[in-house]
């Protein structure tokens, strides 16, 4: 899972980015190539996050409950949350960015700045997810099963 994570990482990084100085980065948000890009960039990286997490929370997540034993679920579990996590926060960090490239801050609306801020509370609370409290779960399940 490391190449994952400094993929991820570099996501971020570019997120904070355009984030901070969109226009450095990005060039002038004046053209239209650059304006469609990022629109298809987050309705994309949006409606993926939202699928992928539909999928895991309502069929996928079920179906391997009633149908898996125990220990089998949990160690399928424990191979799939990385890298579901991993892809919602990519996702997150690239509709972060689009977002902040078409709704620069200083001429962003109350509305449009309270959108980026909570796809910045989900970017974080989806880092938080995948850092701390999913290898926190993996291991102790795994001491669970030694028992």
């Amino acid at each position: 899972m490391g190449w994952a994570t400094r993929f991820l990482a570099a996501v971020c990084f570019f997120a904070a980015g355009v984030l901070f100085v969109p226009v450095a980065i990005l060039g002038s948000p004046s053209g239209a190539g650059a304006l469609t890009a990022a629109k298809l960039a987050h309705l994309l990286s949006f409606a993926t996050s939202w699928g992928a997490a539909l999928w895991a929370t309502f069929i996928g997540g079920i179906i391997m409950f009633k149908n898996l034993p125990r220990h089998i679920f949990g160690n399928l579990q424990s191979k799939m949350f990385p890298a579901y996590f991993t892809l919602i926060s990519a996702c997150a960090a690239i509709s972060v960015a689009a977002f902040a490239y078409l709704h620069p801050w200083k001429t962003a609306s109350t509305v449009e700045r309270y959108q980026l801020g909570f796809l910045l509370s989900a970017l974080g609370c989806n880092l938080s997810n995948l850092l701390v409290f999913t290898p926190m779960t993996i291991e102790g399940m795994l001491i669970e099963q030694c028992f």
